[in-house]
């Protein structure tokens, strides 16, 4: 399979997406500001494949095969023979705006643009483009190698045609798309946040610890981690990114951020990324 797919940002989710489709046989260009942050994503890569290994679920020499399938660059140029591409930059309009606008400029005219973005809109995206019919939102969920689910989201002008591609590149993936219209927080997020946010005012209105709070949660609900555990995984500004869009979008005051989420993120207190949130790490 000789197809190129184009990530640019070597983040987690850009890393955990050009994990996942070089161990699908694709050839990958991974793109980034900084060569810094693509030896960052490399070595998260090899510690990802490397558990496999340990685990006996993948050989030493499939581990080489499939980090030989993935180029690094900081040049926009090098996505231009690239089938897909998935931007997974900062959960932020401006500069996603400006990644399209770039990628429309330095790719094949045929060539789907799709975005990892967790609430904006894709219609928004789209237009900053020459192709809005060909741009498509591709949600994938933390951590990329592990969640089977993939959002897909179509925004005003997206043809049936990119849809079926990238419902057919989301299953050669290994991955389920579940598809759903342009709408601010698509539905994941549009019913996470305001379970996190809730779980967030409790804490700062005294309702119960933070240990309870995920407790009743996990032993209550089922669910495998916490709100405010989960919180922390995504990233507080992330999660306080997303409850903006949703407020901005809707207007309805039930997505109001929490102030100790707004103080939080103030303080540079992010969850696991910065070593400490609701908790410390």
């Amino acid at each position: 399979m000789s197809e190129i797919i184009g990530v640019v940002g070597a983040g987690t989710m850009g890393n955990g997406i050009a994990q996942v489709a070089a161990r699908a046989g694709y050839n990958v260009v991974m793109r980034d500001v900084k060569d810094e942050f693509l030896q960052k994503g490399m070595q998260a890569i090899d510690k990802s494949l490397q558990r496999d290994v340990d685990k006996e679920r993948l050989s030493n020499d499939e581990k080489k095969a499939i980090l030989g399938r993935i180029d690094t660059t900081t040049d926009l140029d090098a996505l231009r023979d690239a089938s897909f591409v998935i931007e997974a930059v900062s959960e932020d309009l401006a500069v996603k705006t400006e990644v399209f606008v770039a990628l429309d400029r330095n790719t094949k005219a045929e060539t789907i643009l799709a975005s990892n973005t967790s609430s904006i809109s894709i219609t928004k995206l789209g237009a900053t483009t020459r192709r809005p019919d060909k741009v498509i939102g591709m949600h994938f969920m933390n951590p990329v190698p592990v969640m089977k689910l993939v959002e897909v989201i179509r925004g005003i002008a997206t043809s049936d045609e990119t849809y079926d591609k990238v419902q057919a590149l989301t299953d050669k993936l290994g991955k389920t798309a579940l598809d759903c219209h342009d709408s601010p927080g698509f539905v994941s997020n549009r019913v996470l946040m305001p379970m996190i946010n809730e779980a967030i005012f409790t804490l700062y209105e005294g309702v119960a610890t933070r240990e309870s709070i995920d407790g009743i949660m996990k032993l209550g609900m089922n669910h495998p981690m916490g709100p405010l555990t989960l919180a922390d995984f995504i990233g507080l500004d992330v999660c306080l990114a997303i409850l903006n869009v949703l407020y901005d979008g809707f207007g309805d005051p039930k997505y109001r951020a929490c102030p100790l989420l707004k103080r939080y993120v103030d303080a540079g207190w992010l969850g696991r990324k910065s070593g400490r949130g609701f908790y410390e790490y």
